[in-house]
């Protein structure tokens, strides 16, 4: 019975590709990839950057190539088939293991970095295969989403990111109102507020949790600043 999926039957057409055309496909294939990277090692010096994705991206190519052209001289046999379509298959099954990694060094701040690896890994796919329209076009929806995406991302999501404040107060019962009410003029969510307090009249600890934009978060803290109950604001904000 004849085998399924996309087979190479004769290798005589693509054996003839002049050399010229593989170092093209190799070079726009690093290209693409150093796009990529330059994205993502813009956005942090110790994310997998400009050099980790041209060397994915030609690497993904050239296992691409390999795999089309690199046994014309078996297939001249009778009976001898091939398909190309594995070695893909195998390319990015490995280059989940690549971004596993990253993940598991950098944590969850460098999930999206995994996913430009594995993802710039199947535009070598498509540079080794010759579809240079596909791999460009993907190559581009890939920094929409990286860079223009980032924006959109902060003015849907600023409000769900909470941050933790700590304060040190007197007279905690009533700064406690007062604080809430800071939040409320400021336009800040308050998630949850714990207080480790002995007595009323010994300094308590108050750990707060806040959400909202920047702006609105550095207004709600000048405003506990300056509460004369208030006797320390410890805070380091995350940009959202």
């Amino acid at each position: 019975m004849p085998s399924r999926g996309p087979l190479i039957r004769n290798m005589e057409d693509l054996s003839m590709i002049a050399t010229q055309e593989l170092l093209i496909r190799l070079l726009i294939a690093a290209l693409l990839g150093s796009i990529v990277g330059f994205e993502r090692q813009r956005r942090s010096a110790w994310a997998a950057g400009l050099r980790t994705h041209m060397l994915v991206c030609v690497g993904a190519a050239l296992f691409m190539i390999t795999s089309a052209l690199g046994f014309s001289d078996v297939l001249t046999g009778n009976h001898i088939m091939l398909d190309p379509s594995r070695v893909a298959a195998q390319v990015a099954s490995g280059i989940g293991f690549l971004g596993a990694g990253t993940i598991i060094l950098r944590r969850k701040h460098w999930l999206t970095t995994a996913a430009s690896i594995w993802s710039v890994a199947a535009v070598g796919l498509a540079v080794g295969g010759g579809l240079y329209t596909a791999a460009a076009g993907a190559t581009v929806i890939m920094i929409v989403i990286l860079a223009g995406m980032r924006p959109i991302e902060r003015l849907i999501f600023q409000q769900a990111k909470s941050q933790m404040v700590t304060l040190d107060v007197t007279r905690w019962s009533k700064v406690v109102l007062e604080l809430r009410e800071i939040c409320r003029r400021a336009g800040v969510t308050v998630h949850g507020m714990k207080i480790q307090a002995r007595t009323e009249l010994a300094t308590a600890k108050i750990e707060i949790n806040i959400a909202g934009s920047m702006p609105r978060l550095v207004t709600a803290l000048s405003a506990f600043q300056a509460n004369l109950d208030v006797k320390a604001v410890n805070a380091m904000l995350v940009q959202p």
